[in-house]
């Protein structure tokens, strides 16, 4: 019988890697599989690189190997399987390796542990702060983009819907349906503090539940709008939502340092009680004074100053996002942009940034398509185009990035170039929005804002011709056009 490509993958990239015992954790995203290894050197990256189906690797404080759409959940389940526990569970320590303590010669043990030292020393040089807390916020997010990409789509479909029934086009007995729409994806945007909090909570190592109350506090149920709870530094009622996701992550932080120390001097007899007790009255006391009324502040200055700063730069400033977001999509640093994003929805009801963003994606499938041409003898890299392209125009661009551009070199750089003229154009345009966060390329033009769907379309027209003619004409690397 063939052995199944994901099965395959899952068993050559664990052979690459070092096997199940040099691994952590593993989770993933919608293209990578993450895994938090912990001997850098039992990793072969030229093998992992060359395996049949891996698009590409990034390594920061986890190794990411990039997979594509739709596979990467099959691939990363059958790993986990393998070991016996759950995706984002830390593997066991004592997993079987290639040579055990028992049976390792002399020069084998300080061998291991000067890899060993190695390993920890390269760890501390690689960790700082600003890598931490990102990496913190990406853990936090990744596992709600697909619950993103679903929902904010379903409520694309309600307002398309809507509109339609409002210009005529639709009859009334279409209202029942949209509502249900609705409802489905007010299921996750309206209740996503909570779903935050419990993601915070396992991030930083509180209790999932207890976080998920304290992002519960902050959407302020049971109070009497005609008695609200009052801002202690202004005296104004406080909203609910107020200091939104950011105030959430934080206050769960917090949360994760109080219950430790709790835990430390409460009796394991009374532990269960009291620690839960205490742990939520203070948090949630202190989020609802002091971390609401600043997160707000904090909030409400960054979504003004990305809007103003997209309200001035116009074009200049779509151009340098649209240049700028493949390189941190190519590091894993888009993550940190989801939060934003929430913010800036939950404020002025869409967020500026994804449209200009997504043109970074349409860039990437203009230079594609003038690889295609020019390099259609080559018939290894013509096909990997072929199977990268249908989920690039819906803005999935990784399989392009890692299989296609970046390897080349010169056709990523004119890819991001391409993104910077779409990105120019919708900044020129302004006010081009999306109502939720979603998928981005075609698939985005039912999220954006109602009457800028042409704009957004005329951005992603500019964006696919400014990829294809840069790449066409400056893009392409003389090896690439030989036949192979």
């Amino acid at each position: 019988m063939t052995e199944k490509k994901e099965v395959r993958l899952a068993r050559e990239i664990y052979a690459a890697v070092g096997g199940p015992a040099n691994v952590a954790k593993l989770i993933h995203c919608m293209t990578r599989v993450r895994m938090t290894i912990r001997d850098d050197d039992q990793v072969d990256m030229t093998a992992l690189k060359a395996i049949d189906g891996v698009l590409g690797v990034v390594e920061e404080d986890t190794l990411q190997v990039v997979v594509g759409p739709g596979i990467v959940n099959k691939v990363a389940q059958i790993m986990v399987d393998q070991v016996g526990v759950k995706l984002g569970e830390p593997f066991p320590e004592n997993l079987t390796t290639t040579a055990t303590a028992a049976t390792m010669t002399d020069r084998e043990k300080v061998e291991a542990k000067a890899a060993e030292v190695k390993a920890k020393q390269k760890a501390k040089q690689k960790s700082t702060p600003t890598k931490r807390v990102l990496k913190s916020i990406s853990n936090i997010f990744v596992p709600l983009i697909p619950v993103f990409v679903g929902a904010g789509l379903i409520g694309g479909i309600a307002a398309v819907l809507s509109n339609m029934m409002v210009a005529g086009s639709l009859g009334s007995n279409w209202s029942e349906f949209i509502t249900i729409l609705n409802v489905i994806k007010n299921g996750v945007f309206a209740y996503l503090a909570i779903y935050v909090g419990i993601n915070s909570a396992t991030e930083f190592g509180a209790t999932p539940g207890l976080g998920g109350v304290i992002g519960a506090v902050t959407l302020l149920s049971g109070v009497d709008p005609k008695l609200p709870l009052h801002n202690i530094f202004n005296g104004d009622p406080l909203s609910a939502g107020q200091g939104g996701i950011i105030g959430v992550i934080f206050a769960v932080w917090i949360l994760s340092l109080v219950e430790k120390k709790l835990h430390q001097f409460i009796p394991d007899s009374i532990d269960i009680i009291v620690t839960p007790t205490i742990s939520l009255l203070l948090i949630g006391v202190f989020t609802i004074f002091i971390v609401m009324p600043v997160a707000g502040v904090i909030s409400n200055s960054l979504v003004g100053s990305i809007n103003w700063i997209l309200n001035v730069g116009g074009a200049f400033s779509g151009f340098a996002l649209g240049v700028l977001f493949l390189p941190m999509v190519m590091f894993g640093l888009h993550q940190v942009l989801t939060p934003i994003h929430i913010e800036m929805i939950n404020k002025t009801g869409s967020t500026l940034l994804l449209p200009i963003l997504a043109m970074a994606g349409a860039g990437q499938v203009g230079a594609a398509l003038a690889l295609w041409i020019r390099c259609r003898k080559n018939k290894e890299l013509t096909n990997m185009i072929k199977g990268a392209l249908p989920v690039g125009f819906l803005g999935i661009g990784e399989p392009l990035i890692y299989g296609v551009t970046l390897p080349l070199g010169k056709p990523f750089i004119t890819a991001c170039i391409g993104g910077g003229i779409g990105g120019a154009v919708i900044g020129a345009m302004g006010g081009v929005g999306a109502i939720a966060i979603g998928p981005s390329g075609l698939a985005l033009i039912p999220l954006i804002t109602n009457g800028h769907q042409f704009a957004y379309i005329l951005g992603l027209l500019a964006a696919y011709a400014g990829g294809f003619v840069a790449t066409y004409f400056f893009g392409i690397p003389k090896d690439a056009t030989m036949e192979k």
